[in-house]
């Protein structure tokens, strides 16, 4: 388990940096380039507003030069977040696309930070190469494409968007309910193909009973996207059970039920929003939709392994589940194209053949507003680890966020120091003894 502990730094020296650069060199772990010690504006609202508040002047101090910071940010993260970054100084290379991975090994040799989305993969392999490589960025809630365990044991922090995006994924899901309830898909395709075919039958309100019971929707997973779905939910007249597994607060009306199987025999609509985990693997397979309601509604806006696709191909061809709405697979295209065939996932023809199924090509957050706010807060959480050393919002590491240095304290400065949670490994951290450090202790960041 890694810790991270702030070590105070009197008669902070020009050495301060040198001594760190030598240090992380020694140990043959990431590095970030080195140079005087130097004075930056506060970077943070908070602390503009703590020195407008009190009249100090803040100093922050950085051991390298802004300039010399490489960034590598690839699959077309948003503007604001590429600003952010440019506007620090940072040296910013740009690709639109993912990479293949050995092209990836040769690009992430010599960055400092990269930025991915969903579809780049950074795994032990690739990590193994980024000898220079400090802060990884998610911009994106998902970070099960980075190897997150590998990233901390060698001192590098990962951080994502787990709030941004919700919004755009709740309201998706919203707005595939009473898709799927008025078998809207079925109906635009066939008049695309010219054919007229006014129907009410198998057509419901979501407002008042459905199905032939009280109205209700079922959230697996109650985090930032299922509570806010929740209050949609509820304000357009459903009623709102969801299952987690941990307890938590409900919002409005919205009730817990103590297990899966109580949801699932309740439920008229079921939305899943849980991380990718062994645990979550095919959670909704044939013993499950045995369990949900006859002519009940499958919608699926979080990880493709959460659904067994080819059990609900079956349950909706045996007329058990009514309609389904899926935005994630199990295996993706890594670009746009014709590529959603077999040749990608053995059921992907049986699943385009079904009626009443929505499917869309992982767009839960492709909104505007939501890639904007991705980019602002990824981009700003990197800006913080680089210039302070701030951890707060990391996914891997222990979260640190400390105070700065007022002008008033010209001779002092603080070392992180990222270690293993271990006895006696902060006797090891003293400034005059960093040099004799072992490999498995971790790596030093200056601020």
């Amino acid at each position: 388990m890694a810790s991270i502990s702030p070590i105070p730094v009197s008669g902070t020296s020009p050495e301060i940096s040198g001594l760190t650069a030598r240090t992380i060199s020694s140990l043959s772990l990431s590095t970030s380039p080195s140079s005087q010690f130097r004075l930056s504006p506060a970077s943070t609202n908070a602390r503009n507003w703590q020195a407008a508040k009190s009249n100090v002047s803040f100093k922050q101090l950085k051991p390298f030069a802004t300039e010399d910071i490489k960034i590598l940010l690839l699959e077309n993260v948003n503007k604001t977040g590429r600003d952010i970054l440019a506007a620090q100084g940072y040296q910013v290379d740009f690709l639109k696309s993912s990479l293949p991975e050995d092209e990836l090994i040769e690009r992430i040799r010599d960055v400092h930070v990269i930025g991915i989305r969903s579809k780049t993969q950074l795994n032990a392999r690739v990590l193994r190469e980024a000898k220079n490589l400090i802060v990884i960025g998610c911009f994106c809630i998902g970070t099960n494409q980075v190897d997150t365990h590998y990233a901390a044991k060698h001192g590098i922090a990962v951080f994502n968007s787990p709030f941004s995006n919700s919004r755009s994924v709740a309201e998706l899901v919203i707005a595939e309910i009473i898709a799927l309830s008025r078998q809207l898909g079925d109906r635009s395709n066939e008049l695309h193909r010219g054919t007229w075919n006014k129907v009410s039958s198998g057509c419901w309100e979501i407002r008042g009973k459905t199905l032939g019971s009280a109205p209700g929707k079922g959230i697996i997973g109650y985090g930032h996207i299922g509570s806010q779905l929740s209050v949609l939910a509820e304000a357009m007249g459903m009623t709102v059970v969801f299952y987690d597994v941990i307890n938590l607060m409900a919002l409005g009306t919205t009730r817990q039920v103590p297990n899966l199987e109580d949801l699932l025999q309740a439920a008229d609509f079921v939305t899943c929003h849980v991380p990718e985990l062994p645990e979550t693997k095919n959670m909704i397979g044939p013993k499950q939709f045995e369990l949900m309601k006859n002519g009940s509604y499958l919608i699926n806006a979080s990880r493709g392994s959460v659904i067994d696709i080819s059990a609900l191909v079956n349950a909706m061809r045996a007329g058990k589940i009514a309609g389904a709405a899926l935005d994630v697979y199990p295996n993706e295209p890594s670009g746009n194209g014709d590529y959603f065939s077999n040749d990608l996932n053995s059921w992907a023809e049986d699943l385009r053949s079904l009626k009443n199924i929505i499917l869309t090509p992982h767009i839960g957050g492709s909104t505007e507003e939501a890639q904007s706010a991705i980019g602002i807060e990824v981009g700003e959480a990197l800006v913080r680890y680089v210039n302070e050393g701030t951890t707060l919002g990391a996914v891997n590491m222990p979260e640190v966020n400390l105070r700065s240095l007022t002008m008033d304290e010209p001779n002092h400065g603080r070392v992180i120091y990222i270690h293993h949670n271990v006895p006696g490994v902060l006797r090891k951290g003293q400034p005059d003894s960093l040099m004799r450090r072992d490999k498995a202790d971790g790596i030093v960041i200056s601020q």
